[in-house]
């Protein structure tokens, strides 16, 4: 009679974690992870770290972090063979105002149309129909004041667009005083 030895599904965690995001293909939430792993949260970050580490020394995919979610996503690097392969086309590009609109969104996220038209110091409802319709940002709540102003914030598509893991990797924003003067970056 052979005895059983039951062995650890989860014996190397960083491999299981990236297994389940590319099963999945959308963004999971930390705690779910943790749920199903029945592991804290700390220990679920630590394997991300571990493996999102392992994935930027060459490899073709990266992990992508937008709020409390992660997912994989090709590495930005292989863009153009990627689009070579599957024939795409940069069909559309971003106009001067929606790349403009979407900085102020990225830095500012969330803010409110009228808060994005007090930098640009034009109306901006025609760039945030477009770069609604290209899911490149998204509504994400009102404002308590006056109004009920829609808040805009961006998405991972986004983040995914632009090659970033998170919104972290967004380079520092210079200011320069005048507009610091005239107020236009407060709070």
């Amino acid at each position: 009679m052979t005895e059983k030895t039951t062995t650890n599904p989860y014996l190397n965690l960083e491999s299981s974690i990236e297994a389940i995001l590319f099963a999945c293909g959308i963004p999971l939430e930390i705690n779910q992870l943790a749920n199903a792993f029945n592991l804290s949260v700390d220990k679920i970050e630590e394997a991300i770290s571990i493996l999102d580490h392992d994935l930027q020394s060459g490899r073709g995919i990266r992990i992508q972090r937008f709020g409390n979610k992660i997912q994989l996503t090709t590495a930005p690097e292989f863009s153009s063979a990627i689009e070579q392969f599957l024939g795409l086309e940069a069909t559309s590009r971003l106009s001067r105002a929606a790349l403009e609109t979407l900085s102020i969104i990225a830095y500012k996220n969330p803010i409110t149309r009228p808060g994005i038209d007090s930098v640009r110091g034009v109306n901006s409802d025609g760039v945030l129909k477009s770069l609604l319709s290209k899911g490149l940002i998204e509504e994400v709540g009102r404002t308590d004041g006056p109004g009920r102003p829609i808040l805009y914030g961006i998405t991972s598509f986004f983040l995914q667009h632009f090659g970033l893991g998170s919104l972290d990797e967004l380079p520092e924003l210079a200011i320069e005083e005048s507009t610091l003067s005239n107020g236009l970056l407060k709070d």
